[in-house]
């Protein structure tokens, strides 16, 4: 029956998902040095907006992989969904396609969604990654979403990981290290969110 057909499928995409987050996490494992310790201060319950530096394409893998069995989810950029790679992954990882430089209301939708189901909702304010390290100014969409969802904040900052490409191709493991702050709440305390309040918060 097409029930019985639906439950194999789900079981074989769940056993595929197992064996490639299980690759992943083992490869970051013998080719880095992580911070768990501060990953384990991530609260195990609970709605949540993990705001991080973007410094490489290492973030993502680490933080879903290391942060299971919590449910985590991340905007990705729409131009993923063109190669079968990126594609395939990003769907295995429910990522939010999000076209940037644009308001994409859809994104946010299933971003609200995600966070009413108590996902990590894990957001890059920056929008893009940082190629030399340093931080950028962060877009204001994030303090959006939290004014109005009303979730914690939790920061998280991240380096080493820029390093990760040139370590590998030279056989050195990368020291990824990650450190986490305190929960936060934004209030607006009544006051107009203006263009230059928001972009006042985001910083």
């Amino acid at each position: 029956s097409s029930d019985v057909c639906s439950s194999d499928l789900g079981d074989i995409m769940s056993l595929v998902s197992w064996i490639v987050n299980s690759s992943i996490k083992t490869f970051l494992d013998v080719t880095c040095r992580i911070d768990k310790d501060q990953l384990k201060q991530v609260p195990k319950e609970g709605p949540l907006i993990l705001v991080s530096n973007h410094v490489s394409s290492l973030e993502v893998p680490l933080f879903y992989t290391f942060l299971q069995p919590r449910k985590i989810v991340g905007f990705a950029k729409s131009e993923f969904w063109d190669n079968r790679l990126s594609s395939f992954l990003f769907d295995m990882w429910n990522a939010i396609p999000i076209h940037r430089g644009t308001v994409d209301l859809k994104a946010f939708r299933l971003a609200y969604k995600a966070l009413e189901e108590e996902y990590i909702l894990a957001v890059a304010p920056e929008g893009t990654r940082s190629w030399n390290g340093q931080l950028q100014r962060a877009q204001p969409g994030v303090v959006m979403m939290a004014l109005h969802s009303n979730i914690p904040i939790l920061p998280l900052a991240h380096h080493g990981g820029e390093k990760f490409k040139q370590n590998l191709t030279g056989f050195h493991r990368t020291d990824s290290h990650i450190r986490i702050g305190r929960r936060f709440t934004l209030h607006a305390a009544g006051v107009s969110l203006t263009t230059s309040l928001r972009q006042h918060m985001a910083d």
